[in-house]
């Protein structure tokens, strides 16, 4: 089966992509992985899946242990045509990410054929992000959460909870905690 992790942008499905990439290199050092990442500059020449075939060819031995990694897979026009090949041919196991409407509609069933499984990468809850960044449960971890959201990527960014000021929201704090 083709795994499909979907998700809004910004989600961590990259982050959870490459992740996958490790725990397979540990496991199985040995292991035949193409990774390619559709937001980098080197793969700009892959925009249909006429060049992904062309891409991959030859890289699968047979009786390998064969991987195909595809971060942003819907940026390759007719992506399904080429997955749908290669699962039918049992090369490799794959595994994609995406995040447009394409990805993340049933319409993705119809482009893989029921071929897929698709795990749907969520951001932060509250408390997730209460643990990811360390912080109390306090009004002013609320706002922060309220003013940021839940994306893992707000790691990077100095938190701080002057973005919001004035009653309402303090009012809407004081009644919800």
């Amino acid at each position: 089966m083709i795994i499909a992790l979907t998700g809004q942008r910004r989600v961590g499905k990259s982050y959870v992509l490459r992740e996958l990439e490790r725990i397979i290199k540990h496991r199985n050092p040995e292991a035949n992985i193409v990774y390619i990442n559709k937001e980098k500059k080197e793969f700009d020449s892959i925009k249909n899946d006429s060049d992904l075939s062309a891409h991959i060819a030859d890289k699968f031995p047979e009786d390998g242990d064969n991987y195909l990694l595809i971060d942003e897979v819907q940026d390759i026009d007719g992506f399904e045509n080429s997955l749908r090949s290669l699962n039918a041919d049992e090369e490799c196991q794959i595994i994609v990410t995406g995040s447009n409407a394409k990805m993340l509609s049933s319409e993705l069933s119809t482009y893989l054929g029921g071929r897929y499984i698709d795990i749907h990468i969520q951001s932060l809850s509250y408390q997730e992000f209460l643990r990811f960044h360390n912080l109390e449960d306090l009004a002013e971890s609320l706002e922060l959460y309220l003013s940021f959201g839940g994306l893992p990527t707000c790691i990077a960014l100095a938190l701080t909870t002057k973005i919001w000021s004035g009653n309402i929201f303090r009012i809407f704090i004081t009644l919800s905690y």
